[in-house]
C-alpha cells in the first residue's frame, strides 16, 4: 500500500509527460482515496471498466484513454455525469497517460506491439525526434504481406485490414503507430519503409498505401493499445508490490 501521492509521482517520474504535448492531462484526472492497494488497468475508462474496477474493490484505475481531452465540453451530465459520479461515490482514483504511453521505449504501446509481433526497433520515425510518437523498425528475416497479415490476426486475436502496394512487395523494414496513427504513413512511405502499421484507418489510407508502394496494415484501434497499459500495471505490481488487475473490455474499433 502507498499514498496516492508517492504513487502518482512513482509513474510520473516513469513515464515522464512533461516532455510531450498532449491533448489532454496526464496524471491523476479523478481524486479518490490518499491510499492505494489495488489497481484496475485498462485502454478506456468506460463505464464498464469503472463498474469491474467497483466489483474488484480497486483503489485506483490506471487508463491510456481517459477524460477532459481538448475540445471536448466542459459540461458535466449524461454519460460522464454517470462515469464521474460513480468514481466519486466510490472514492475510486483514475489516472490517464496517453501520448506518454504509447511512447515509452520498454513499457509503451508502440514498444510493446513492436515485441509482440518481433520487429526491432532501429529508432524514431520522425527523424531526429526521440520523442517520435511514431516509430520504425525491421524484421529478423523478410516476409509477405499475407503473412505478416496474419502474423498480426494471430497475436492481437482480431482480423486486421491489409492494404497492399500494387507491387505487393516484400516486407523488410517497418514502421508503426498505435491507435490513430494512420496519417503517418507518407512519412514511412517517403523513407521508403516497405510497411506501415496502425488501428485505424482513413479513407485516403488505401490510396497512399497504392500509389506510395508501401503495405499498411489497420489493426484496430483497441487492440494494438492494450499492451502498454498491461506492461505498466505488470511493472507497477513488480516494482510496487501491489495488487493489479488488467481489465480487457471487448472493442472491435
Amino acid at each position: 500500500m502507498m499514498k496516492s501521492e508517492a504513487f502518482e509521482k512513482y509513474v510520473n517520474d516513469l513515464l515522464k509527460p512533461e516532455q510531450i504535448k498532449d491533448y489532454a492531462p496526464n496524471g491523476l484526472q479523478i481524486q479518490g482515496r490518499d491510499k492505494i492497494n489495488k489497481i484496475v488497468t485498462g485502454v478506456t475508462a468506460s463505464q464498464a471498466l469503472i463498474d469491474q474496477a467497483i466489483v474488484e474493490n480497486a483503489d485506483a484505475i490506471i487508463v491510456h484513454h481517459g477524460y477532459f481531452w481538448k475540445n471536448e465540453s466542459y459540461v458535466i451530465r449524461g454519460m460522464k455525469h454517470k462515469r464521474i459520479k460513480a468514481l466519486l461515490d466510490n472514492d475510486i482514483n483514475l489516472f490517464a497517460y496517453h501520448l506518454p504511453l504509447d511512447i515509452h521505449p520498454v513499457l509503451g504501446n508502440n514498444a510493446q506491439l513492436g515485441s509482440l509481433l518481433n520487429i526491432k526497433v532501429t529508432g524514431p520515425l520522425e527523424i531526429n525526434n526521440p520523442l517520435s510518437v511514431a516509430i520504425q523498425g525491421e524484421l529478423v528475416k523478410e516476409t509477405t504481406g499475407e503473412a505478416f497479415a496474419k502474423l498480426i490476426d494471430k497475436q492481437l486475436n482480431r482480423k486486421c485490414l491489409h492494404i497492399p502496394p500494387l507491387s505487393n512487395k516484400s516486407i523488410k523494414t517497418i514502421a508503426w503507430c498505435t491507435g490513430g496513427g494512420q496519417d503517418y504513413i507518407e512519412l514511412a512511405a517517403e523513407q521508403g519503409i516497405d510497411a506501415f502499421i496502425s488501428g485505424e484507418v482513413s479513407e485516403k489510407t488505401t490510396h497512399i498505401a497504392r500509389e506510395m508502394d508501401i503495405h499498411f496494415f489497420a489493426a484496430g484501434h483497441h487492440a494494438t493499445e492494450r499492451y502498454g497499459v498491461k506492461a505498466l500495471g505488470e511493472h507497477l505490481a513488480k516494482e510496487l508490490n501491489l495488487a493489479v488487475v488488467f481489465v480487457d473490455i471487448d472493442n472491435p474499433a
